[in-house]
C-alpha cells in the first residue's frame, strides 16, 4: 500500500470541515499528502489557482487529477467508490 498514489490534502487546522474530511478518508485507508495552507504559500497558491482566488478547503486532489473542494461525506464515498472501480478495470 505505500507505494499506492496518494492524495494531496490542502487544509488549515482550524477548518471543522477539514477534519471531518481528513478523519473520513484516513478511517478509509486513503493515503494522504497533507499540506496546511497557512503555512505552505506554494500550496495555499494552488487552491487559489484552482478556487477562483479562494481560499476554499479541504480542497483535495486525488491520483487521478481530480478535485473536490469542500466536499460533503457523501461525494467522498461516491469518489472512493469510483477510484475503486477504476483500480479494478
Amino acid at each position: 500500500m505505500s507505494d499506492q498514489p496518494k492524495t494531496i490534502f490542502y487544509a488549515t487546522k482550524w477548518c471543522p470541515d477539514c477534519t471531518r474530511a481528513r478523519t473520513f478518508l484516513e478511517k478509509r485507508g486513503l493515503p494522504l499528502i497533507l499540506v496546511d495552507i497557512n503555512r505552505d504559500a506554494e500550496g495555499r497558491a494552488y487552491v487559489q489557482q484552482v478556487n477562483n482566488g479562494n481560499r476554499s478547503v479541504p480542497t483535495i486532489v486525488f491520483p487521478d487529477g481530480s478535485i473536490l473542494v469542500e466536499p460533503s461525506n457523501q461525494a467522498l464515498e461516491a469518489k472512493l467508490d469510483a477510484l475503486a472501480a477504476a483500480t479494478n478495470e
